[in-house]
């Protein structure tokens, strides 16, 4: 039986494809030729070689797939440095811009399952390039390409962490970290999701940093690598057994999805921190103890509570569609202090514009070892500061078809709830998606993903109570269509 393959289409970020069905090596060698191409044309201002830099994550076949986008970008004659060995795809991101390259291209499904590989595209400037910039390369899948040079580029092999790891070192206070650590003051337990965070933390911090799940398991222990609570029972039980053993004054617990550029925390009584949480921490403290101003750049996900964090550290506040392209978009045009979304996806101005899961986890146990507080007393005193308490969860849900979802999609367009889990709604937000806004100041988002075939469900109330309802009445409500 032959399984036609989907057509290839760029997400939120990056193509992506089931290995084998979708995700083939013709296929990447096709869209590693033309990506090329639209990098060349847009970005050859910046750019000081014609090179493109390929990296890589742990998943199945990814240092082949990688291997074949180097070979592309060779055949069409620009130079290539393709990675020695795994890393984070901000790595390879800042490789790109250090390296005064093109962009680079990063073989990867992120957070997807274990059947899925991907291919992220970044530009000159170190971060995802625009909608308009993955449109191009879609729209010259279907034309006639012209004949490859004669004279092939060049392809060498670069280490790829060295550099990057150094420029995070820079950012942090790396010696006081490491004395808490010394002294048994502070226990930080990373579990890297058997993703290229492996190794990150250990090789900035030494070896008291105690990783979890840091072999390569193209299965990823049978989870998708995604930093959610369902899927990180290992760190909950390491946790769990420090407290009751009373180990370390100071714990924090930390969770990297499959390529490193998505993190959560786990704060020292076991609780999960998702970036909803670490991103007030993260605001405070850089202004408090690095000085650092600037705009905060949220999605329309984003907790309530960042823009009134912002506001008490007088800081601006702009919001964007899901998708840290957009975020990166704001940061090459505005002063930005930090740009979050609550999938995990944090960045900084003073960094590249590209979300970054080991330098989000740097800033966050600096953050704890500084204040001498655990994370989540740290975002309790933040929630009292400003006044606001609430709680927040997201639901996935699968859809049976194209047809299931074009049923919603037509609803949503022509006959939206008015009413929500018995509240009523006093309006609708449409930068992405459909954000309702309830009459007690609950919301609830409903959008498609990007990159699979599931309808994400995303909501903020008063109390785990009033979100787990309002997510079942919507999981109800879509499923009833």
């Amino acid at each position: 039986m032959l399984f036609p393959s989907t057509p290839i289409q760029f997400g939120t970020d990056g193509w992506r494809g089931v290995i084998a069905a979708d995700f083939t090596f013709a296929r990447v060698h096709q869209v590693a030729t033309l990506a090329t191409q639209v990098l060349a044309k847009h970005y050859s201002h910046l750019a000081e070689q014609n090179l493109i830099i390929v990296g890589y994550d742990r998943r199945f076949l990814a240092e082949e797939f990688a291997q074949t986008a180097a070979e592309a970008v060779q055949a069409s004659g620009f130079d290539v440095y393709l990675a020695e060995t795994y890393a984070p795809t901000p790595a390879i991101s800042w490789a790109a811009k250090t390296q005064s390259a093109l962009g680079a291209f990063v073989l990867t499904a992120s957070h997807n399952p274990a059947e899925y590989l991907g291919l992220k595209v970044k530009g000159a400037f170190g971060g995802s390039v625009t909608r308009e910039l993955t449109a191009e390369i879609e729209e010259r899948l279907g034309q006639p390409q012209p004949p490859s040079p004669s004279l092939p580029g060049k392809l060498e092999m670069f280490n790829p962490w060295d550099s990057y790891l150094a420029a995070l070192g820079s950012k942090v206070d790396i010696p006081r970290i490491q004395s808490a650590i010394a002294q048994e003051k502070l226990g930080i337990f990373a579990d890297v999701m058997h993703g290229t965070a492996a190794g990150g933390l250990s090789r900035l911090l030494g070896e008291g940093v105690i990783e979890i799940n840091r072999d390569r398991d193209p299965l990823f222990g049978g989870n998708p690598p995604e930093p959610l609570p369902s899927y990180i029972s290992d760190l909950f039980r390491e946790m769990k057994q420090a407290k009751q053993e009373n180990q370390y004054p100071l714990r924090v617990g930390l969770v990297f999805d499959g390529d490193s550029d998505r993190v959560a925390a786990v704060d020292g009584d076991g609780n999960f921190l998702s970036s909803q949480v670490l991103i007030p921490i993260l605001i405070a403290h850089l202004v408090n103890h690095h000085g650092f101003t600037g705009e905060v750049v949220k999605t329309v996900s984003g907790s309530d509570l960042i823009p009134l964090v912002a506001q008490q550290y007088q800081q601006p506040v702009h919001e964007t569609a899901i998708g840290y392209k957009y975020i990166a978009e704001r940061m090459l045009n505005t002063q930005v202090l930090l740009g979050g979304e609550e999938s995990g996806g944090i960045g900084y101005g003073t960094h590249i514009p590209e979300r970054d899961a080991l330098l989000s986890a740097l800033y966050a146990i600096e953050a704890a070892v500084f204040a001498e507080k655990d994370l989540g007393t740290l975002y309790g005193e933040l929630q009292n500061q400003v006044g606001f308490h609430s709680a927040y969860d997201r639901v996935d849900l699968p859809l049976a078809n194209e047809q299931a979802k074009e049923r919603v999609q037509t609803v949503l367009n022509t006959e939206p709830p008015a009413q929500i889990a018995q509240r009523g709604v006093k309006h609708c937000q449409t930068i992405d998606g459909y954000k309702f806004r309830l009459e007690d100041d609950s919301w609830l988002l409903v959008r498609f993903s990007g990159t699979e075939p599931l309808l994400r469900l995303y909501c903020e109330s008063a109390n785990e109570q009033q979100v787990k309802a309002i997510l079942n009445w919507a999981k109800e409500w879509a499923s009833g269509l």
